[in-house]
């Protein structure tokens, strides 16, 4: 059976997950760095790249939505199967969701938000109940993602080397081994 992966879904997949992951681990050292002016530009940079997520998660949702769901190269078991589609929604959800409430935060403390200095939104006034929902919903989103894409990472490994399929292949655009 021939379930190779398009271009698209495999350069959407490797672009989004890898600039997530980046944005991600970003974010988790800026929160860490002293209030000043270096936090402010980290941050700008973060809520930039963030967008930048947020502009490939969903030409991916696009794409998928297109393409319809990934057949799996394996057979799997009821448990597996309902895993591995509950960590791709996860997954495919929190990258869209991540960036929103983001934006949400920011434009809700009255930031306003831009991409590298280019502005998308002004500053205005807060929006209390938009900038509370956003952060809310991204630091502990950023640390359900964080623990899926573990077990992403770690279910890939496991086809790879101890199911010894061609799950991980597939998706670094290989052909038939």
């Amino acid at each position: 059976m021939d379930n190779k992966l398009s271009t698209p879904t495999i350069v959407l997949h490797w672009l989004t997950g890898l600039l997530f992951i980046g944005v991600l681990a970003f974010g988790l050292y800026v929160e860490e760095l002293p209030k000043g002016d270096e936090k402010l530009e980290m941050l700008a940079l973060h809520k930039s790249f963030g967008i930048t997520v947020l502009c490939f998660a969903f030409a991916r949702l696009l794409w998928r939505l297109k393409e319809g769901e990934i057949t799996h190269v394996a057979e799997l078991s009821k448990v597996q199967e309902l895993t591995a589609k509950s960590v791709h929604m996860v997954l495919l959800i929190g990258t869209l969701l991540m960036p929103i409430s983001g934006l949400m935060m920011s434009i809700g403390g009255g930031h306003g938000a831009a991409l590298f200095g280019f502005e998308l939104y002004p500053k205005s006034e807060k929006i209390e109940w938009m900038g509370s929902l956003g952060h809310d919903i991204h630091g502990p989103a950023a640390w359900l993602l964080l623990v899926t894409l573990l077990v992403h990472i770690a279910a890939a490994i496991k086809h790879h080397f101890i199911d010894k399929d061609r799950t991980l292949s597939r998706m670094l655009g290989r052909g038939s081994d």
